[in-house]
């Protein structure tokens, strides 16, 4: 199942999509303004966001495009009340991989997410030797065996083969990891990376006082 970010202004509709999806066995975090969501993006590592448009301070293709900018992949759906073409095209051009118009047909909507789902899951298998990543679904592979591996570690992993060769400060990691208010401490962080090394002993560098690197040469 997946890690959802919900981000609608309407209260109401907003509570109704996170018990919909909770009840589908997702994992559910809601915001009700771009600002918010945005520190929970940073938070965490999620599977999917589910944007409306039309919201307090920026608009919801401000916000993707600031995720897009800043590197972030996660597959976004608007739902939104706008239908003409110049919102589509903008939020295709962003980076959208789908749209939906409100009112929300809830069924139609579960089959989109599965759909935008299953492409992500084939677009983000990374092969590493003879281990494999899923970096949708978490789950690390040895010769299509999966690997009992916390979740912890996996976001870590993710994080750290997403960065493409560049460092990731032990900052950045433990504010994508934990959520405010958690026990993000230096010693945590060194068993999740004490757990990786078992798999990839010469493929994590630890950039003394600043973070770790994923050799990729």
């Amino acid at each position: 199942m997946a890690r959802i970010l919900v981000l609608e202004d309407d209260q109401l509709f907003n509570e109704t999509l996170e018990d919909f999806l909770e009840e589908e066995g997702h994992t559910i975090h809601c915001a009700l303004d771009p600002y918010s969501a945005l520190e929970l993006a940073y938070k965490h590592v999620f599977d999917l966001y589910l944007f409306d448009v039309n919201l307090p301070y920026e608009n919801g293709f401000d916000l993707l495009e600031k995720l897009r900018g800043s590197g972030d992949t996660t597959p976004a759906i608007f739902l939104t009340s706008r239908d003409d073409k110049d919102s589509l095209t903008q939020g295709f051009s962003i980076g959208a991989d789908d749209y939906m118009k409100k009112p929300i047909d809830f069924d139609e909507l579960l089959l989109r997410m599965q759909a935008v789902l299953r492409r992500q899951v084939r677009k983000e298998r990374v092969d590493i030797g003879k281990y494999s990543l899923d970096t949708v679904a978490k789950i690390l592979y040895c010769e299509d065996k999966s690997l009992d591996v916390t979740q912890k570690a996996i976001e870590l992993l993710v994080l750290l083969v997403q960065a493409d060769g560049e460092v990731v400060s032990s900052d950045e990691i433990k504010s994508r990891l934990w959520a405010a208010g958690q026990n993000a401490s230096d010693g945590s962080l060194r068993v999740y990376i004490t757990q990786l090394k078992k798999y990839f002993p010469e493929t994590i560098s630890n950039v003394r006082g600043i973070g770790y690197r994923w050799i990729t040469n």
